[in-house]
């Protein structure tokens, strides 16, 4: 059996689109029938100590939406950038004719004890994980408002938008501020039929190994690294089971859902 198009004719906007969980959304709405407009910095960010996307890792993302069966337009484009953003998301909506869905992924992460993060680490998660949420959205409501026929944006945020994960103070910040900024921009834009909804993931394989976090568990093992324990017995997700869920909160099937927190956290919350 193929996977049901529930998404045939739409065309979807997603960040952070080079790799990892990005590149999952974009391929799980093509398979879906969804034409997709994709933008990533492909840059090393000062702050973490992993690999950044590369431009070769947002050609891979356009070659697989493609063999999915999508239409995409693709950019090099930095989230933190306004302009850039909003030219980038013009474009592919003149290209592909409309704009349907917003998933609002591209985000950074490190960690330190919150008294230990500097001013640096600090201000380009802020800039990138809350500001560039924002950015997204401000260029993308007024096309959908525009266009008159709803919508759905999500905004990906963590379980560390609903509880105090240690180690990463400026990350939970971000995470809980952007949780914030999902709902109230759920009850102005009711009205429209927009809806805005936002999933909150535990660990995901997706390219972001946090390498200062190992000695941060083995130095708090019996009194910090337990908050990060899951019920399933499982310790990461895949950012295709996250896809999976923002494809699904985007349908006609959650049509009645705004303003919530879709947790896929393996039980993490509930712990």
């Amino acid at each position: 059996m193929g996977m049901t198009r529930r998404f045939e004719g739409k065309v979807v906007f997603v960040t952070g689109a080079a790799r990892g969980q990005g590149r999952a959304e974009a391929v799980r709405f093509a398979e879906e029938g969804a034409d997709v407009i994709a933008i990533d910095a492909c840059a090393e960010f000062a702050s973490t100590s992993y690999a950044g996307a590369t431009e070769a890792d947002l050609a891979e993302t356009v070659k697989l939406v493609e063999a999915a069966g999508g239409k995409i337009v693709a950019s090099k484009v930095d989230v933190r950038d306004f302009d850039g953003l909003s030219a980038a998301l013009a474009a592919g909506i003149e290209q592909l004719g409309r704009l349907d869905v917003v998933v609002a992924n591209a985000g950074i992460c490190s960690a330190a004890m919150s008294w230990e993060i500097t001013a640096e680490q600090w201000q380009e998660t802020i800039d990138v994980n809350l500001t560039g949420v924002f950015h997204t959205a401000k260029a993308a409501v007024p096309h959908l408002i525009a266009q008159g026929e709803g919508g759905a944006m999500v905004f990906i945020s963590s379980v560390a938008g609903l509880k105090g994960t240690p180690f990463t103070g400026h990350y939970v910040a971000t995470k809980h501020a952007i949780t914030g900024l999902a709902k109230t921009m759920a009850n102005e834009l009711g009205a429209h039929r927009i809806r805005v909804n936002t999933v909150h993931p535990a660990g995901v394989a997706s390219g972001m190994q946090i390498n200062e976090m190992g000695p941060l568990f083995e130095e708090y093992g019996a009194t910090l690294a337990p908050i990060f324990m899951n019920a399933l017995p499982s310790h990461i997700c895949q950012p295709e089971e996250i896809a999976a869920t923002v494809a699904w909160l985007c349908s006609y099937e959650a049509s009645q859902i705004t303003g919530a927190q879709i947790p896929v956290d393996m039980g993490n919350l509930n712990r």
